[in-house]
């Protein structure tokens, strides 16, 4: 087998390729206030997604010095860089598969994305001007959430082949599928992973394109709050030291105003 080589992309844990294998090292459990990094989530999606082409084969997962690693087939594609309306109908092939037991419940609501924002603001240092923008009225849960990837970005995006599989399955959730939709359209997680923001054609063809239409609507229902809440993200991030995340603070921001509801 040839000696393993570093891959780049992942902001969370270490991954190697040593021939037909990627073997992924997982990092300490971090304090992220969104995306979750659990490697038994992630090896049982591998083992119940097999062979729906969504996901990499898995191979074995273990521990090493007291850290889980996992690994899976190689798939010989590339980041995902056009063709939005490819992305949503896999999203939505997603979203009508039955999930693993032993999922948590995600954030569904506007109820809920305002708490987990507020408590994302609450570790920062400088949250004022971002608190002042929290959007008013309400969308309700969705009555029956879904599987959903809970990150499926550019970068977890791989095309190959015709066909597009997604990786990096840290933090599957049984949820409401807008928000798997809202991260793929998210400003700041196009710039970090593709290294633009999407186009307003290019938004339009990814919601026309989804297979249920009640959810693309329930996207842009919720809009501001998706906006809000990675602009929360992006600013804890950025108070860290991340360039690039201080650009996708203010490209949430600069989303987010022009539709944030003013009523109740």
């Amino acid at each position: 087998m040839p000696a393993p080589r570093r891959l780049t992309g992942g902001r969370s844990n270490h991954v190697w390729r040593a021939g037909g294998l990627v073997i992924k090292l997982y990092a300490e459990d971090g304090a992220n206030p969104l995306f979750a990094n659990d490697p038994a989530r992630e090896g049982a999606i591998l083992a119940a997604l097999s062979g729906t082409g969504m996901v990499p084969p898995l191979v074995q997962t273990g521990a090493f010095e007291g850290r889980n690693w996992l690994s899976y087939a190689h798939v010989n594609g590339s980041p995902w860089q056009e063709d939005t309306a490819h992305v949503a109908r896999l999203l939505g092939r997603l979203h009508d598969v039955s999930p693993p037991p032993g999922l948590p419940q995600g954030i569904n609501g506007s109820t809920a994305l305002e708490t987990q924002t507020l408590g994302i603001l609450k570790n920062c240092k400088n949250p004022d001007q971002l608190t002042a923008l929290r959007p008013l009225g309400r969308v309700p849960p969705l009555p029956q959430p879904v599987l959903i990837h809970g990150d499926p970005v550019p970068g977890n995006l791989l095309a190959h082949d015709g066909t597009l599989t997604l990786i990096d399955w840290q933090c599957p959730q049984i949820g409401d599928p807008a928000e798997d939709l809202s991260l793929f359209l998210s400003p700041a997680m196009q710039l970090m992973y593709r290294g633009a923001p999407l186009t307003k054609a290019e938004e339009d063809s990814f919601l026309r394109a989804y297979p249920d239409p009640r959810i693309a609507g329930r996207t842009l229902a919720l809009k501001p709050w998706f906006h809000w809440r990675m602009a929360a993200y992006c600013l804890w991030r950025a108070e860290q030291g991340g360039e690039k995340d201080r650009q996708g603070y203010e490209l949430e921001r600069a989303a987010l105003q022009p539709i944030r509801p003013r009523t109740a």
